[in-house]
């Protein structure tokens, strides 16, 4: 397992938004039953997905937790190219309330529509805790990762550090958010907003869009993270990593 693999596991991860979650079918034993499904990531770097629970993937999870979810790069021309990744896991239903209102202080805003069905309807937040990874980065690059998830320590307990940062960003530094959608090449309409914050980087919300920038080095503190955005507020060019796209 080398060290460039779980990387580029991990950013590839990050990247994305959505996936495509496998469960056991208790309708049809036997079969797979895949559904697509947005995630972001909780504070162990874990995905973490809302879901209805009069769905069917949510009916199967409640019999059998064993799932997995398959993200892969949306944008690429050849798709036996491109890397995705397997991560086999066992899903968890949220049900401290202090875990759900960190869970849902994070997912609204990666995904700010979720919060009117889930009043509305019986939603809840499950995470997925990983087993093991499958990683193909192209064609001969092929992995099986024991470690990819990297916990976030700004949204550890109830994520008050990474949510001081996010809306102190959208509240007080418009035009440096607008300086790197535009070195990044991104959308500039609607105006972008930060989503989170990581030790690796950050995720831009542009409409319905999610979009990642990456630190130039890891930042394991606010200070830091506050060092790296001034820097790239000053330069000419900031490269993203791949993006999620519609």
């Amino acid at each position: 397992m080398s060290a460039e693999s779980v990387k580029n596991a991990r950013q590839l991860l990050l990247a994305e938004y959505r996936g495509v979650l496998s469960t056991h079918s208790q309708a049809m034993p036997g079969f797979p039953f895949g559904s697509v499904v947005p995630y972001c990531l909780d504070a162990q770097g874990w995905p973490l997905i809302l879901i209805s629970r009069i769905a069917q993937h949510t009916r199967n999870l409640q019999a059998d937790p064993h799932c997995s979810l398959l993200v892969g790069e949306r944008d690429a021309d050849d798709v036996q190219a491109a890397g995705r990744l397997t991560l086999l896991a066992e899903a968890e239903r949220l049900a401290e309330p202090a875990a759900i209102e960190a869970a849902a202080q994070r997912y609204y805003r990666y995904f700010p529509e979720a919060q009117d069905y889930h009043r509305v309807h019986d939603f809840d937040f499950w995470v997925l805790r990983p087993v093991r990874w499958r990683y193909i980065g192209g064609f001969g690059a092929i992995h099986w990762l024991e470690q990819v998830a990297l916990a976030n320590p700004f949204a550890a307990e109830d994520g008050a550090a990474e949510r001081s940062m996010v809306e102190h960003m959208n509240a007080d530094h418009a035009a440096a958010i607008a300086h790197y959608v535009r070195e990044a090449g991104l959308p500039q309409t609607p105006p972008a907003t930060l989503a989170g914050i990581d030790s690796e980087g950050f995720h831009l919300r542009i409409g319905r869009r999610l979009f990642r920038l990456a630190f130039a080095e890891p930042c394991p503190t606010p200070l830091a993270v506050r060092q790296a955005l001034v820097a790239m507020a000053r330069t000419s060019r900031s490269a993203p990593l791949q993006p999620g796209g519609e």
